[in-house]
């Protein structure tokens, strides 16, 4: 008699079982077919990301970290957000941080015997703090890593969170959030780095774009906070504070070199002076740093409005 995986991700999948027989026009379109599942997947979780959100609000508020802490795909996963919301919302790196089992190493070299490391993942959770936010991403819900850092840091008081896709996950009892995408199972049996992964990936984005949008580093939808380290990015740069001031490229160009080429400093110029003209720059730093960076609070401060 078969034994049934626990983890919905590791059963098999009925409509792939005889996926190498298939013509490829057939192969790709299951996996599509497959694809196209995960969104509604993560829609039925959006509640849970909200909560995860509001907690990661108050982390970051009250001068908290919001920690990732994955193996794998997922840690790999993890890591790819924390690492692109730095340039692209100006964030410290020491706000969004993530963790990965067996190091940084194992983004490029497979390392999967450190996820049964429960105790490494305790350990890379020593030092969160107890107004953190600590998420942990796990395809099966049950990865011994993961688990190690979530009891860790719920000890030490930290508020905690699971991002899954199995709605049984061993691990939801230390997660004071519990974010499972049902997926089911994969095209190619156990191989999370399709749905689970894009699940998670599509998880992340939407917790931590959302996280952004409400910790206030955007202005409507234009990213006013991206750092322009090369010539595209400051072209984006030059036509987002445009945008964003109703301006001309010129005046947008010379905000954005008189603030030092930070462009959350160049807007509030912008904004803050009548007739195009440019608010002081040291009274715009000031503040952005009297409201953490916050873009619509900064610009009442200046403006009154």
């Amino acid at each position: 008699m078969e034994v049934e995986p626990d983890a919905p991700t590791e059963r098999r999948n009925p409509a792939s079982e005889r996926i190498d027989e298939l013509p490829l026009a057939d192969v790709l379109r299951l996996i599509n077919e497959a694809d196209a599942t995960v969104p509604a997947a993560v829609a039925a979780v959006l509640p849970q990301i909200g909560e995860a959100v509001e907690a990661g609000v108050r982390a970051l508020a009250g001068g908290g970290r919001i920690h990732y802490y994955g193996a794998g795909t997922s840690g790999r996963v993890a890591f790819a957000d924390a690492a692109e919301l730095r340039p692209t919302y100006a964030l410290r790196p020491d706000q969004v941080v993530p963790h990965v089992a067996g190091g940084v190493d194992a983004l490029w070299r497979a390392a999967e015997q450190a996820e049964d490391d429960d105790s490494a993942g305790a350990r890379d959770a020593s030092d969160v703090q107890p107004g953190d936010l600590v998420l942990g991403v796990a395809a099966s819900g049950g990865t011994p890593y993961v688990g190690g850092a979530l009891r860790q840091a719920r000890k030490l008081g930290a508020t905690t969170g699971l991002i899954t896709s199995n709605p049984q996950a061993s691990l939801a009892e230390h997660a004071d959030i519990f974010i499972a995408a049902d997926t089911g199972p994969e095209i190619i049996t156990g191989s999370t780095r399709m749905k689970a992964a894009t699940a998670a990936k599509l998880i992340l984005n939407t917790f931590s774009t959302a996280l952004m949008i409400q910790y206030g580093r955007t202005y409507g939808n234009l990213m006013v906070c991206a750092v322009p380290t090369n010539a595209k990015l400051r072209r984006r740069a030059v036509w987002t504070l445009s945008a964003a001031a109703h301006v001309d490229g010129d005046l947008a160009a010379e905000a954005l070199a008189e603030s030092g080429d930070d462009p959350s400093v160049a807007l509030l110029m912008l904004l803050a002076a009548p007739d195009h003209q440019l608010a002081d720059v040291d009274a715009a730093r000031q503040a952005l740093a009297e409201t953490s960076g916050a873009i619509r609070p900064a610009v009442s401060r200046l403006t009154g409005r």
